[in-house]
């Protein structure tokens, strides 16, 4: 049973914010040390491995019993020695439980892993023995010296800069308090939350939502009480930062190899979770949210990204234009928000005023951190700038910190988009010298303003990791410039190929390094997977192949909408060894009738499923509108309302001059790809049903004997 003081509300009413706070944590902790009191244990370390269990000892004990018996009775290998016989029998059984025990505890493993990509592949990692080696040689003071004296460089990079300017609220546009929350608002909340915890939580969040009926009328009073007095507790205030490898391949002896990741409590996300609804639902209907920033937003990916960036390249390339992206890097962005320009930009360009604006001062303020890495910890140090990266509402206060930043790019007539902190500038030119020179300038003069900008908001633009590529047709190779742009101080040579947001962009947008890279990391995953096959059930070994194939193959594959049947046939080949290996089959059987039986479609109707799925998004309007906006019926022309293609929501398809550049872009490819389903599957109006018959329509198209 739970305190009296947490099941009984009326005993708190009239508590400060603070205290009410501290007394469900001290509550918690309390009862569980009476329950489950705190205990030292001295775990061994044993050679054996985890599933080998004390079945597995005693049959290894019987095994070895009767093999002695056999030596004594005229060897193992006498074939007339009943003892031979029974130990010969004895091992085949020993082998085949070794054989279950070992599948068993691995299928277990995946399956509570198949939801948690970085968690599979530690999975995956451990199954293979391959586990990471740990370093002593970085220590928790020296990566908090490290992440505190980079922040404090960008601050002394940044000093002297003028006064930022904020661009004032739309009329109308006031956020003075809180909607009050419900118990129900509360207990889904709980209901959603991901069972994991960090070490600085008093109970597992399993446990938490498994009692959610008894803490959350608690839990509501202390909620309602800190958005209607403006405090956030101070409490939740406290975080841990866990160092992690910026990229796999990097050196983890250096410091400069890791990002910080705060680690908060369950209990203070679940606030911020509430607070982020109400926060989003504001910002979204009064039209406040930046329309080209597809990060922590819903319907918003990096797919949704790369597919409008490369519509509209590829467009202008068709036009027999060039083309420029840039793309932007931040030096510790999250880390170095000034709070008093975020609290002002919330008030003047946001609206957000009266309690709400206090909840929002008193969550950025006083906050504390320290750094835990392997055995090490540091000591708390107080935060005085930033957002927490690892909380719910740090990355959407970060976007409403750099919003204007994409009107300053329109300006220059450049088109911006942008992901998180990473931002990409393009534009476009005819291919004659003098007009290249002139958007290169232009990008020039733009990044100077960026520059600018930044320095009077306290970030800082780091030139060493920006990068450029001009982009043109194959045959219009020659025309792309070789000079350096300069991007701020620096000047940026153009590379050949980028990678941006997952996907490889080369010059001249064929996807071929794209693909590559895709077949490349596929095939070595397959052949990873292939020799620990016999070790699990062909279910296990299915959702391995899924999550860590298939998966990439599927990633961002809208913008492989129009390439090369080569490509294509790749990209098949990835898929045919995956089933193939799923299946037991030989390399040289029929592939059709293994990917009937998992009933897997081709790659073309892969990319067919998922354009017509975003197209159908952009139809009912969840698509983000940068997609929503490429898409046109038409009934919405004037001159085809009264045509019969007007009721069958036909969209206009665009003309085009170029097959290979124009009919690959999202705003082309979409409707053409739209065009070809049947009628009745366009008019359907629930989204998981057009998906579940568009797959049996595709399915059905990829292998048309299938009955």
């Amino acid at each position: 049973m739970f305190s009296s003081v947490i099941c009984n509300p009326a005993q708190y009413v009239g508590l400060p914010v603070d205290e009410l706070a501290v007394l469900f944590d001290t509550t918690i902790r309390c009862l569980l040390d009476r329950r489950v009191p705190l205990r030292q244990v001295t775990v061994r370390q044993r050679s054996s491995v985890n599933w080998f269990d004390d079945e597995c000892r005693q049959s290894k004990r019987r095994l070895r019993r009767l093999e002695r018996d056999a030596r004594r009775d005229g060897g193992l290998l006498s074939n007339h020695s009943e003892a031979s016989v029974l130990w010969r029998d004895a091992r085949r059984d020993y082998v085949k439980l070794l054989h279950r025990k070992q599948s068993a505890y691995w299928t277990g493993h995946i399956e509570d892993s198949i939801s948690n990509p970085r968690r599979l592949w530690q999975t995956f990692d451990n199954l293979l023995g391959r586990h990471s080696a740990q370093t002593s040689e970085v220590t928790a003071d020296v990566l908090h010296n490290y992440f505190d004296e980079k922040v404090a460089s960008v601050r002394a990079a940044t000093d002297g800069a003028d006064k930022p300017s904020f661009l004032p609220a739309p009329a109308c546009s006031v956020l003075r308090l809180f909607t009050p929350l419900t118990l129900e608002d509360v207990t889904k909340a709980i209901s959603d939350l991901p069972d994991k915890q960090c070490h600085s939580d008093p109970w597992p969040t399993k446990l938490f939502k498994q009692y959610s009926s008894l803490v959350s009328p608690f839990l509501l009073h202390l909620f309602n009480l800190s958005l209607q007095s403006g405090v956030f507790p101070t409490t939740f205030k406290s975080a841990y930062i866990t160092p992690l490898l910026k990229k796999a391949d990097l050196n983890p002896a250096i410091p400069h190899s890791y990002r910080p990741i705060s680690n908060l409590t369950v209990i203070s996300k679940l606030l911020e979770r509430l607070v982020c609804r109400q926060l989003v639902l504001y910002l979204t209907s009064n039209g406040l949210l930046p329309d080209l920033q597809s990060a922590y937003l819903p319907h918003r990916s990096t797919e949704t990204a790369i597919l409008r960036i490369l519509s509209d390249i590829l467009l202008a390339l068709d036009s027999g234009n060039l083309a420029v992206l840039s793309l932007l890097d931040l030096s510790a962005a999250f880390d170095s928000v000034d709070h008093d320009t975020l609290l002002t930009r919330l008030h003047r360009s946001y609206g957000l005023t009266g309690a709400v604006l206090n909840w929002f001062k008193s969550y950025l303020t006083d906050r504390t951190q320290s750094v835990r890495c392997a055995s090490t910890y540091s000591n708390n140090r107080s935060v005085k700038f930033g957002v927490p990266q690892g909380s719910v509402l740090g990355p959407i206060l970060f976007l409403l910190y750099v919003a204007d930043l994409l009107l300053l790019i329109r300006r220059h007539q450049l088109v911006p988009h942008s992901y998180a902190d990473d931002t990409q500038i393009y534009g476009f030119s005819s291919p004659r010298p003098d007009e290249t020179s002139a958007l290169a300038a232009r990008l020039s003069t733009c990044s100077d303003d960026i520059a600018c900008w930044m320095k009077s908001n306290r970030l800082e633009l780091n030139t060493t990791k920006t990068e450029v590529l001009w982009c043109s047709s194959s045959r219009r190779q020659y025309q792309i410039p070789t000079d350096d742009v300069r991007i701020a101080n620096a000047y940026v040579h153009p590379i050949s190929s980028v990678r941006n947001l997952g996907v490889q962009f080369d010059s001249s947008l064929s996807m071929v390094d794209h693909v590559s890279k895709t077949v490349s990391s596929c095939f070595a995953a397959l052949r990873r997977i292939r020799s620990v096959r016999g070790t699990l059930s062909r279910k296990s070994l299915l959702d391995l192949v899924r999550a860590l194939v298939v998966t990439r193959v599927d990633y961002c594959n809208s913008a492989l909408s129009g390439v090369s049947d080569h490509q294509l046939h790749r990209l098949q080949s990835v898929l045919n060894a995956a089933a193939r290996l799923v299946c037991s089959k030989r390399r040289h059987e029929h592939i059709t009738p293994v990917l009937r039986e998992l009933h897997w479609l081709r790659v073309p109707e892969r990319i067919t499923f998922k354009i017509c799925s975003l197209v159908y998004r952009s139809l009912d309007g969840t698509a983000p509108p940068y997609l929503s906006e490429l898409i046109h019926l038409s009934s919405s022309n004037v001159s085809r309302r009264r045509l019969r293609s007007a009721d069958t929501r036909e969209l206009i398809v665009p003309p085009t001059n170029r097959k290979t550049m124009g009919d690959r872009a999202f705003a082309v490819n979409g409707p053409q790809q739209w065009n070809t389903l049947p009628a009745q599957l366009r008019n359907l109006q629930s989204f998981s049903i057009f998906r579940r018959q568009l797959k049996t329509h595709l399915f059905s198209r990829s292998f048309p004997d299938h009955s």
